[in-house]
Formats: C-alpha cells, sequence, structure tokens
C-alpha cells in the first residue's frame, strides 16, 4: 500500500469519527438533528454555507472546465459572488421567518407562506430530483479522486461503494453536526491544497501564471476568451444569472440557513464569502496548466486535468494529501445532500401522507430514508454519464425554478396564490426536463432567433415560462381565494 493510499484511508475514518464524535451529548430529535437545533455559531454558518462552493464540482468540474473550455469557466466564479450579495439581504428574512415558525426543511418554507402542504410535496420532490444529479456529482468525483490518487490500485466503483458507507453512516448517527464538524476539517485543507497547486503548478511549468497565459495563449489562439456563439457571452450572463439566482435554493443549503444562531451572522458573512470565492482562480491556474502539460484529455476525461498533472508532478504522499482534500469535497456536501432529502420525504410527503405520524417516527422515518436515497444516487452514478460541470448545471435549472415563488413570498404584499406558486413552479420544472431529456437548446427550438438569443442558457427560458405562468394563474385565481375568505370570516 503506497502512502497516497495511507493518507486517504486515513482521511476517511477520520470522518467518520468527527460524524460520530459531533453526536455526543444531543439528542438527536428532528431539529437537532437537520438543523442543529440552530444554535451554529458564525464560524460553523460560514464553513457550512461558503464551504458548498468547495465541492467536487469545484476541485475536479472547475479545474477540467478551464482545461477543456477555457474562457466560459469564469462563470463559475461570478454567480456565487452575485448570489453571496444577494444573501445579504435574503437570508436574514428567511433564518427570521424560520426560526418564528419552527421549520425544519426547505419545503416547510412554503408550506407555512403559501398554506399548502401538497405544493410542500412538489418542492420537495424537485429539490429531491435535483439533489440526485448534484449527489452523483460528489460520487462520481469521489471515485476518480480515489481511483486515481490511489495509481490505480483501488476502481472507482469500490471507492464510489466505500465512500457511500462512510457518508451514510455520519449521516444517520449525526445529522449536521457531522456535516458542520467534518466541513471545518475540509475548509483548512482545500485551501492548503488548492493555493499550494494553484501558485506552483503554473511556476513549476512554465515560470509564472503570466508565462502560462501567453503559451496558452500562443499555443490555442482565442480560448481564452469567450466564443462568439455556444458558450458565448449571452451563455454566460444567462448561466450566472440562473445559478446565481439557483444557490440558495438547493435544499441542503436553504436548510443550513436555519441552523444559525441569529441573522447577523449572514451579514458578516456576505461582506467575506465574495473574497472567498477567489480562491476558485486556484483551482481554474492548475486546470489551465495541465493544458499543454497532460494534452490527451478528452470528453469526461478533462476532469482528470488537475489529478493527472499533479501525479505527473509530486510523489506519492503529496498526491495521498490533495486525495484527501478531494474526498472531503465528496463527503461534506454529500452529507448534507443525504440529510435534506431524507428531511423533505419525511416531513413534507411522508408526514402530508400519513398526518397520524409523530415526531419520533418521522425523525425515526428520516434516518431511515438516508441509506435509500444514497442507494438511489448510487444506481443513477453507475448508469449516467456526462461531465461534473453538466449535472451540476441540470441540477441548477431544476432548483432555480423555487424562486420566483420564494421571492415573492417575502414581499409584504404577495399576489401570488397557492394555485399560481403550483402552477408556475410545475411549468417550469416540466420545461426543464422536456429540453434535458430532448437534448433541446433555444437555438434548436428557435433557429430563426438571433445567435445571442439561440445561445441564452435554456434555464432561464423556463424561468421565464414559470413566471409568467405563475403570474396569469395567480390573478385568476386570486379572487376565488379571496372570496372565500370573506365567505368563511360571515
Amino acid at each position: 500500500m503506497n502512502a497516497a493510499l495511507v493518507i486517504i484511508f486515513a482521511t476517511m475514518l477520520l470522518s467518520i469519527f468527527l460524524g460520530i464524535r459531533a453526536k455526543k451529548g444531543k439528542d438527536m430529535d428532528l431539529e437537532q438533528w437537520s438543523v442543529g437545533g440552530r444554535g451554529f455559531g458564525s464560524i460553523l454558518v460560514f464553513v457550512l454555507m461558503a464551504g458548498e462552493i468547495y465541492t467536487t464540482f469545484t476541485f475536479l468540474g472547475g479545474s477540467g472546465w478551464a482545461y477543456s473550455k477555457g474562457g466560459p469557466t469564469y462563470y463559475i466564479i461570478s454567480y456565487g459572488a452575485l448570489a453571496y450579495i444577494m444573501s445579504y439581504f435574503l437570508l436574514p428574512k428567511i433564518w427570521r421567518y424560520a426560526k418564528d415558525n419552527r421549520l425544519v426543511s426547505q419545503s416547510d418554507f412554503f408550506v407555512s407562506k403559501y398554506k399548502s402542504p401538497y405544493l410542500g410535496i412538489l418542492v420537495s420532490l424537485v429539490g429531491f430530483v435535483a439533489m440526485i444529479p448534484y449527489f452523483v456529482l460528489q460520487l462520481k468525483g469521489l471515485g476518480i479522486i480515489v481511483s486515481e490518487a490511489s495509481y490505480g490500485h483501488i476502481s472507482p466503483t469500490v471507492a464510489i461503494w466505500i465512500g457511500i458507507v462512510v457518508v451514510t453512516v455520519y449521516v444517520m448517527v449525526s445529522g449536521i453536526h457531522g456535516s458542520a464538524w467534518t466541513a471545518v476539517a475540509k475548509d483548512i485543507l482545500i485551501l492548503g491544497v488548492v493555493l499550494f497547486l494553484g501558485i506552483y503548478l503554473p511556476h513549476h511549468y512554465y515560470g509564472g501564471i503570466q508565462p502560462m497565459f501567453e503559451a496558452i495563449d500562443s499555443a490555442k489562439a482565442g480560448f481564452l476568451s469567450l466564443p462568439d456563439s455556444g458558450q458565448s457571452s449571452s451563455w454566460f450572463v444567462t448561466t450566472v444569472l440562473l445559478t446565481a439566482l439557483g444557490f440558495y435554493m438547493w435544499p441542503h443549503t436553504f436548510g443550513s440557513i436555519y441552523s444559525s444562531q441569529g441573522e447577523k451572522a449572514f451579514r458578516k458573512n456576505a461582506i467575506f464569502m465574495p473574497l472567498y470565492q477567489l480562491v476558485l482562480l486556484f483551482v481554474f491556474f492548475v486546470g489551465f496548466a495541465a493544458i499543454l502539460q497532460v494534452p490527451t484529455l478528452t470528453g469526461a476525461d478533462t476532469d482528470l486535468a488537475l489529478l493527472r498533472l499533479s501525479i505527473q508532478t509530486f510523489d506519492p504522499w503529496v498526491v495521498g494529501i490533495i486525495g484527501a482534500a478531494g474526498i472531503l469535497t465528496a463527503l461534506v456536501p454529500g452529507s448534507m445532500i443525504l440529510m435534506a432529502a431524507a428531511t423533505l420525504l419525511a416531513k413534507n410527503v411522508y408526514k402530508v401522507l400519513k398526518p397520524s405520524a409523530t415526531d419520533k417516527q418521522v425523525t425515526s422515518m428520516a434516518r431511515y430514508l438516508v441509506p435509500v436515497v444514497a442507494l438511489i444516487s448510487v444506481f443513477v452514478t453507475f448508469k449516467g454519464g456526462g461531465t461534473l460541470v453538466a449535472l451540476l448545471l441540470m441540477g441548477y435549472s431544476l432548483v432555480t425554478q423555487l424562486f420566483p415563488t420564494l421571492l415573492f413570498s417575502l414581499m409584504k404584499n404577495n399576489f401570488v396564490t397557492k394555485a399560481g406558486a403550483f402552477a408556475g413552479i410545475s411549468t417550469g420544472v416540466a420545461t426543464v426536463a422536456f429540453v434535458t431529456i430532448s437534448g433541446s437548446t433555444v437555438g434548436t427550438i428557435f433557429p430563426f432567433l438571433p445567435q445571442a438569443i439561440q445561445d441564452f442558457n435554456v434555464g432561464i427560458i423556463a424561468l421565464i415560462i414559470n413566471l409568467i405562468v405563475l403570474t396569469v394563474v395567480s390573478l385568476l385565481t386570486r379572487p376565488v381565494e379571496v372570496l372565500k375568505t370573506n365567505s368563511k370570516q360571515v
């Protein structure tokens, strides 16, 4: 067993230890298990929410896109910064309402605002379906990292099964507490690794960051800028908008809002989190450095750029540390996704369909659903394909359909009815499903439109359709609901 494998397995064992240790002294009811009893301070809220940008998506997908796509990669650094600015205004309102109404899941928020448990079921199902490709992304990344960092001694399949067992164990035992403790270790390690690689590799192979870009531009003219069509400037703008609006719509991210002790933590974090986003540049630098040094990667293999260049450059013990950081980028968000998915299904689907279920039964059901969701995700992982970035963008197109209904609910005079919310979300999700299954783009659906519009991210088109349907149905159903309310009062 080489040094890399020893470090990788030690990291997995550390994750299990931290996860189980986090439970000590806590009565794990659903509130404690899923939102930490609303007792996390600014630092833990920071690592849970800001640390969400450092998943296998950024560790492998970000460097892979820099390697294969060039200029369009910078959308990744743009949408997070925009979302963090929005968080200054949005998250305190969400937290305050959730605390006052003792909410524990994302769907609880929609149920409470629109007085419709069936809207909660819809939101739960949308969140669940969106989180599956996000979790698959983490599992694919985990398999790649362990297989590559072990120099092929462990297959991706075996690595995925080991990882799913590790994350399932500590989620079932300690819920969000285990995720928070492991997230602290992850952020410390990943920051060190990313900064080191992003600085060292360009200097080692090119003599600096500027010479690296000059060499790439000389070898592949125009690669570092946005193309005139396809992933053009209009694609860039609409993709940044889509992902920024959907950033906090992920059920596991939304649920982590509830874990804070107070709303001031969000405003403090909003000041620093855009700066934290700059660290992603160093991930891109690694991908760019690999272009001329590992030139044969194509298709989904471009996600291997960071690891292949690291293996080519460093001794096994250094590769082991890089692999350990990568594993934590899969386990932490993976654990949050598992917990959020199980909570949604237990609290907002099972409880609605079986109203007689006690709080204890709902809590037990949430825990029992963790391995079920894990197995579904493993099945999809082995059956699915595509690059890590493509998987994430598909999930974003789905969860962003929840944003208009959420935004209007935060306004003092919300004109949206539960029928309008239901219709808007359903239509938006159906549009995303259609274009995903058919492989359509705006250009293939409307080939007569100008090229700039053809390049729009199709998720934005679904969002526009969602908004139109939401508005029309709400205006048509609002008088009916007002009349019913008045008749009840009489």
